[in-house]
């Protein structure tokens, strides 16, 4: 059994609702025909009723069971407005403000997150990562004890020997663009906390540079290093190393040599990159070269699940963190 039906089969223990934003996407919609096919979450779409049924209808997608809300035609819509109003207006919002944003589909459904009316929403096929992540701020807020919201992928690696048999996560990669040596400590928890919650099994994380062990000098390198031992300070009990090259992270023979004595190198599972650039190079070379599964940009530290989707993304992309958006749900819970 792959690694993502295992996580629908987790979905389907405890069924919960996820609202999909962007319901004028075929990819959006074939996603959604699967999903009540295969019975692991419930869907809610946001947006015209009659265009979105007959768009279905025209390729052959059978949305007769998914609840579809058209916001201003809603009777949550003054309810939401209204509650959104309360929350921002201490940052200056106007009333006429809050009641214009909560037509937005996005707004909207982080309102419906937020009152409980769905367990986690995922968008980004057709809306960029701010615009995902901007209303998640504002209306949910950060989870408790969380310092810094960061993004990871969750890769899924054919035939592979490495990692946990090919599955890896990878952050940052949709966030933080250069992070500091206490944000890149709180990424690489919060990057541990998501493997573990998802696949069952500990962590082994390494901290990724272009130096192994001191191999080369510069501040990147001490960034790195520092964090390292940040991490090291806030979780004794994780197992995480670096600064590690990336064949020292993971493969065996090569840790040996360059970091012998270490228990994460050549065993790491959880990959944490420098900065931006690195990261979101990393995980493209890995799933266009290496043929993986790449979900995400799936977010952490939010006090309740919200997902990121690469515009790139195809429908069995968002079928799988739809999948995974449920199972955060019934983690939180």
């Amino acid at each position: 059994m792959s690694f993502i039906e295992e996580i629908k089969n987790r979905a389907k223990q405890d069924i919960k609702t996820i609202v999909l934003p962007e319901a004028t996407d075929d990819r959006v919609l074939e996603a959604t025909d699967t999903i009540l096919k295969e019975g692991f979450a419930n869907i809610v779409l946001l947006g015209e009723k009659e265009k979105i049924l007959k768009k279905a209808k025209d390729k052959g997608l059978n949305l007769s069971s998914v609840t579809i809300i058209n916001p201003i035609e809603s009777d949550k819509y003054e309810e939401y407005a209204n509650a959104f109003y309360e929350l921002r207006k201490a940052k200056g919002m106007e009333y006429e403000t809050a009641k214009e944003l909560v037509k937005d589909t996005v707004y909207f459904g982080m309102m419906m997150v937020k009152a409980g009316d769905c367990d986690g929403l995922v968008s980004g096929a057709i809306h960029s990562t701010a615009d995902t992540l901007r209303p998640a701020l504002q209306i949910l807020k950060t989870a408790p004890n969380t310092k810094l919201v960061s993004a990871f992928f969750l890769m899924v690696v054919p035939n592979c020997e490495f990692g946990e048999n090919g599955t890896f996560v990878f952050g940052d990669c949709g966030l933080n663009a250069y992070p500091n040596e206490e944000e890149l400590s709180e990424i690489a928890i919060s990057s541990a906390n998501s493997f573990k919650m998802l696949t069952g099994k500990a962590p082994k994380v390494a901290m990724l540079s272009y130096s192994t062990k001191g191999s080369a000098k510069s501040n990147e390198v001490d960034k790195v290093v520092n964090a390292t031992k940040l991490v090291k300070e806030k979780e004794p009990n994780l197992s995480v190393d670096g600064e590690l090259q990336l064949d020292a992270a993971i493969i065996p023979e090569i840790a040996k040599s360059k970091a012998p004595g270490s228990n994460v190198a050549g065993y790491a599972n959880t990959l944490v990159f420098p900065n931006l650039d690195a990261g979101n190079i990393g995980y493209k070379l890995v799933q266009r070269l290496g043929k993986a599964e790449a979900y995400g940009p799936l977010c952490q530290g939010i006090a309740k699940p919200v997902n990121d989707l690469s515009r790139g993304c195809n429908a069995n992309d968002i079928v799988g963190v739809v999948a995974i958006t449920a199972v955060q749900a019934i983690d939180i819970k």
